[in-house]
């Protein structure tokens, strides 16, 4: 006869950094700040679903297996670690649906947190404008790239199928852009594209544009990648400098790998930025829906600028 085994886990024991990403003190700031709008998400939620106002008092009714704080502890440890629903559900004693349940709210949650500002606490950034105008406020030199996460392709036959074949990477991909400073701390993400899209492209999409001319004193640091943005706005935009003419003096090439060291040194933060982000194994390869990759990566940007910010 087989007999069913029950495991228990210390509830302590998930919310340990190895397991969430995010030191306790962390946790307790997450829980605390996330609380009222994922209560208030429940009782719209419920509103909707009776057609009008509750008729009982509050607390009454069913209690949820999956509690709050659980709930985001269950969602930091998927994120940091991309275990199974099923794996999870197993740990916290609830069923699968729960744990998808919980893990699409409070994504939904962390990714509209924005991105934490040095020295600034309660402030967050989350559009560029927002970047650009602290940047200018606080002197500060942006630094802006663009990393590509693989995805799953998509289904034959489906329109935009191509959309996604990197140029670069020869793979299915899509592609977030991140905006750091001096520092290496992430100040921005944007919604993601699809990976066909060259560099350029997305932070246009975002507006830059219109950031450029409303902050003239905003300078952003950039790839041979980001020409065309060189070009639209001299003096702001600013890349490494350009190959000289092949018949150009030796002191003139010298010159220019020179500046190009300088300037690759400046902008190596961003790529620390980057290597932050992909130390949580969901963005190393990203093997879910497309649809749910954009507020994944918010979220942990967001988790990730929290940290460095407080550093």
């Amino acid at each position: 006869m087989i007999q069913s085994v029950v495991i228990t886990v210390d509830r302590n024991v998930l919310a340990h950094q190895l397991f969430t990403g995010v030191f306790r003190q962390h946790l307790a700031c997450l829980v605390e700040e996330l609380a009222g709008p994922w209560q208030a998400m429940i009782e719209g939620r419920r509103h909707e679903a009776r057609g009008g106002a509750r008729k009982r008092e509050a607390g009454a009714g069913a209690r949820h297996r999956l509690v709050f704080v659980d709930r985001l502890v269950v969602t930091l440890i998927h994120l940091r670690h991309d275990l199974p629903h099923s794996v999870l559900a197993l740990l916290a004693g609830v069923d699968r649906s729960t744990v998808t349940r919980a893990i699409g709210e409070m994504r939904g949650l962390l990714a509209e947190r924005g991105c934490a500002v040095p020295d600034r606490p309660g402030l967050r950034l989350r559009t560029l404008a927002d970047v650009f105008a602290y940047a200018q406020a606080e002197g500060i030199e942006l630094r802006l790239d663009a990393t590509e996460i693989q995805v799953r392709r998509p289904a034959a036959g489906r329109g935009g199928r191509r959309a996604f074949v990197s140029g670069k990477k020869k793979q299915n991909t899509m592609k977030a852009t991140i905006v750091a400073d001096h520092q290496g701390r992430t100040l921005w993400t944007d919604a993601l594209r699809p990976g066909r899209m060259p560099d350029a492209t997305a932070p246009r999409n975002e507006g830059i544009g219109i950031c450029f001319q409303h902050f003239p004193d905003v300078e952003v640091l950039l790839d041979d990648g980001y020409l065309g943005l060189r070009r639209d706005h001299p003096g702001q935009a600013i890349t490494p400098p350009r190959k000289p003419n092949k018949i150009a003096l030796p002191h003139v090439h010298a010159a220019r790998d020179e500046a190009r060291h300088r300037h690759s040194s400046k902008r190596i933060t961003v790529e620390h930025a980057l290597a932050d982000h992909k130390r949580w194994k969901q963005l190393s390869r990203w093997m879910h829906r497309r649809e749910a990759l954009p507020d994944t990566y918010r979220a942990i940007a967001g988790l990730v600028s929290d940290r460095t910010a407080n550093a």
